[in-house]
């Protein structure tokens, strides 16, 4: 499935260029490092009482099945402690911040530890979410599915590359044809924010959304 009858070929031309506005409305931001550390939180938590509990329940002698049983479940609980304890080694790359902001100069990703990049609406073709959904196997997909957001830019010329040299890293990342891809997660609820920055600042060139394939990994 692609992104529409809309999507422009490439190179397509500038787009006209909005004049600034003074007293436009407010910028739309996503917060996605404040997002992220929330979700490091909860799941390192999760995972840190997991394993807590279990080697606690082999210590005291609470499994049952004999010593190779407990030797099984000591190694889980320490699989499960380990994961636990990631966000806490990792915790300055996840709890760095990141900003995805529209306004009426262009996107901007404000990552000031990071790769930040910043872009004018003018030299975009076209811009479109890609999503993927995890396929629906056991119960447990039909409650909770998980569901990864991307934000795909395309360039108005052949010299944007040579330009942003800040965003080699997402140019054809992952499936992306003549674009650039920036990865935010998968939080599905960036979806309606991002669809409404986009028809309040450059309607013309918003692309939709584009379903693909979930793949295990991909972020």
């Amino acid at each position: 499935m692609t992104y529409g009858p809309h999507q422009p070929p490439h190179p397509a031309p500038y787009p006209p260029q909005q004049p600034p506005q003074s007293f436009g409305p407010p910028p739309v931001v996503i917060d996605v490092g404040g997002d992220a550390k929330v979700k490091a939180m909860i799941g390192g938590s999760v995972s840190g009482v997991i394993g807590l509990f279990v080697i606690f329940s082999v210590l005291t002698g609470q499994t049952t099945g004999g010593a190779g049983t407990a030797v099984v479940a000591g190694l889980l609980g320490l699989v499960f402690l380990g994961i636990g304890l990631l966000p806490v080694f990792a915790w300055k790359k996840i709890s760095r911040p990141r900003l995805l902001v529209f306004d009426g100069f262009g996107v901007r990703w404000d990552d000031p530890r990071g790769k930040p990049w910043a872009v004018a609406w003018a030299e975009l073709s076209g811009v479109g979410i890609s999503r993927t959904r995890q396929r629906r196997v056991k119960l447990a997909d039909h409650i909770f599915r998980k569901t990864m957001v991307r934000l795909d830019l395309f360039p108005a010329d052949q010299g944007f590359r040579t330009r942003h040299p800040d965003m080699e890293h997402l140019w054809e990342f992952h499936t992306v044809e003549n674009g650039y891809r920036l990865p935010l997660g998968s939080n599905p609820r960036y979806i309606p924010v991002i669809e409404g920055a986009m028809r309040q600042y450059r309607p013309g060139a918003y692309l939709g959304v584009k379903d693909e394939g979930f793949m295990v990994g991909l972020v």
